[in-house]
């Protein structure tokens, strides 16, 4: 290898670079700056996780949760490349909620993107990799064969999409064995197992009263901040081929436990303790109460989140901050 000679004359472009550096110096004005780094490139996380063995999906000191093990994976995948940014999610999950589709995007620098299409070692060196594929294919090897966590895929994210804000909906199901369904201990840890025979008729004449957009305080945990309107567009209940009763639960947003609440509430109407009109006075006096318990996460999974067309995506994240404009990173969505 030649060494550079410290006294050779620089080439043409290179002094006049210099030169052009050492006027403005002399001048007192700062050099004229370079060019913008180049825009973060945007990536759609689609996850599935078994919620029992996490302290909901937030990131919180000293507990094991869903986003807490997923950006410290990204860490060992990508922090050599620079600060790796926060998860942004469709719905931020409580302690002991499952998810089959939950929703995140992530933001890479033009550097962390490229790590990812470089082969490191093997057959595909030297060719150029699918750097969203290689991005889940490495999360899931951090996570191991049998881990409670899955990135199920992962996607360039459209012009304007964000997980979060511009959602249209989420739907929830939440599964419950009564006394006339069975007990499979196979599925003990995603559905609850109750004493008492519910009336199925009962509860889904209630639960198709409630529908609308409406202030849920009622049925939501009270908290200082955020809004508890939101619409309800869905809530349904049947019994599957082996009995068991599955609620379907969609609404363009949730506030802390609504979805547990409501079902609680269902409970008590199948149980003949309330009856459909009493849970929508509940519900219009916008005030918790006692006459029903809510429900424990494990029967609750959420299984979809939806977004509208992708030309529609960034209006739809501007009109969903308008609409609730107290709606801050730390206020749960389920």
């Amino acid at each position: 290898m030649t060494t550079p000679d410290p006294d050779a004359a620089p080439s043409a472009g290179a002094s006049d670079d210099h030169d052009a550096a050492m006027t403005a110096e002399l001048a007192g004005a700062a050099p004229e700056p370079g060019p913008d780094p180049a825009p973060p490139v945007r990536l759609r996380l689609d996850i599935a996780y078994d919620g029992g063995g996490f302290s909901g999906w937030s990131r919180q000191p000293g507990l094991r949760t869903v986003q807490g093990e997923l950006e410290s994976a990204l860490g060992t995948v990508l922090g050599r490349h620079g600060p790796v940014a926060s998860l942004v999610v469709a719905g931020r999950t409580d302690a002991g909620v499952h998810a089959l589709g939950q929703v995140a995007h992530l933001d890479l620098t033009a550097a962390q993107k490229a790590s990812l299409t470089r082969p490191h070692r093997g057959p595909a060196r030297g060719r150029r990799l699918d750097g969203p594929a290689t991005l889940a294919k490495r999360l899931n090897g951090i996570a191991g064969p049998n881990a409670d966590i899955q990135v199920r895929r992962v996607t360039p994210a459209p012009e304007g999409f964000d997980a979060r804000f511009s959602a249209v909906w989420r739907r929830y199901e939440y599964r419950i064995a009564d006394a006339d369904a069975p007990r499979n201990p196979l599925a003990r840890a995603s559905t609850l197992w109750h004493p008492a025979r519910l009336d199925a008729g009962r509860m889904r004449d209630a639960a198709h009263a409630l529908l609308g957009l409406h202030d849920w305080s009622a049925y939501c945990k009270a908290r200082d901040i955020g809004t508890n309107i939101r619409t309800l567009q869905e809530f349904d209940w049947r019994r599957d081929a082996e009995g068991v009763l599955v609620a379907a639960v969609r609404a363009d947003a949730f506030c802390h436990s609504m979805v547990r609440a409501l079902v609680g509430a269902s409970i008590a109407v199948g149980e003949g303790r309330l009856d459909g009109a009493e849970l929508v006075r509940i519900r219009d006096g916008a005030e918790r109460t006692d006459r029903f318990a809510t429900v424990p996460a494990r029967g609750l999974t959420l299984l979809e989140v939806g977004y509208p067309d992708d030309a529609e995506l960034a209006a739809r994240a501007v009109q969903t901050r308008a609409i609730r404009p107290r709606l801050t990173a730390s206020e749960p969505i389920e």
